[in-house]
């Protein structure tokens, strides 16, 4: 990690506490009004904070059992994904529970259903603007980015599929209806930031190009994933072309298909979603 922060960490650290505002305005208007439980540690802090509320009878506020919980996830974070990632979440899960502590509670509708709905839509945007910026919630995030890292290939289902454990626990102290609804708000949630995060997704290019050297030289800069020639002949014109075939991550598709078109304003380029790739695949180091 560099000792110096530069202007990417600026706009990381806006995104990081829009996020954290987000986070915290949906756990005090969609989560708390329709009894929801998130995804993640946010939802486990939330069970607890039920918990000694209805069986204890006394109320803890949201931020000391957040801190605690993300402690250890966090020193895993910092050792095993990236350090500058692990400061900036760190700073998320201390802004969210200073937020969640300082905001009134509000309803907004009692509709269940919307509550639902539009509170796991907006889990969804709140983390997918954090991870983005580069940073995370906290929690299970270290967990899913660890394994998204090792085997390059999204972990959020796997998290819900953990998620499911609390929903049951959840469900039987506190009512299957609420967890039945939860589980919603999660599927929603865990769809935007599929749709919003794509760091781990690859698409698979194949260009038919007059200038492969140029071309595989602009791929292999600023991608520095390898590219496969295939030589033969155009059947349209009878003409020889080149057609080159790479996987890239999504991230990077739109700028290299505009470059490689200013490159070469003949090429034909086409670009497909890629399920599952096996081998060596570069990808762009967490901080």
């Amino acid at each position: 990690m560099k000792d110096t922060f530069n202007r990417k960490d600026i706009s990381t650290f806006v995104l990081v506490v829009i996020a954290s505002f987000l986070c915290a305005v949906n756990i005090n208007t969609f989560i708390n009004a329709g009894g929801l439980f998130p995804g993640g540690f946010t939802g486990l802090t939330v069970f607890i904070q039920r918990y000694f509320d209805q069986y204890l009878d006394i109320a803890i506020p949201y931020s000391p059992v957040y801190y605690l919980l993300n402690a250890i996830p966090a020193f895993i974070g910092y050792k095993m994904v990236g350090k500058k990632f692990t400061i900036f979440s760190c700073l998320m899960i201390f802004l969210t529970g200073l937020f969640a502590d300082i905001m009134p509670s509000i309803n907004i509708t009692e509709d269940i259903l919307l509550i639902t709905i539009f509170g796991g839509i907006l889990q969804g945007i709140a983390l997918g603007i954090a991870l983005r910026g580069n940073a995370s919630s906290g929690g299970t995030d270290f967990i899913a980015m660890w394994i998204s890292k090792k085997t390059g290939q999204p972990a959020w289902n796997f998290i819900l599929g953990m998620n499911a454990v609390m929903l049951v626990a959840a469900g039987y102290l506190f009512g299957w209806n609420k967890a039945l609804y939860s589980i919603i708000f999660q599927f929603c949630s865990t769809q935007v930031i599929n749709t919003v995060h794509k760091r781990y997704k690859q698409m698979t290019i194949f260009i038919i190009t007059s200038n492969p050297e140029i071309v595989v030289e602009e791929i292999q800069n600023s991608t520095h994933h390898g590219v496969t020639r295939l030589d033969g002949i155009g059947t349209y014109y009878g003409q020889p072309r080149t057609m080159l075939y790479t996987v890239v991550d999504s991230n990077s598709v739109k700028g290299l298909v505009t470059r490689i078109r200013e490159i070469d304003t003949s090429s034909f380029i086409n670009v497909t979603k890629t399920e599952y790739v096996e081998g060596r695949f570069y990808q762009v180091p967490i901080e």
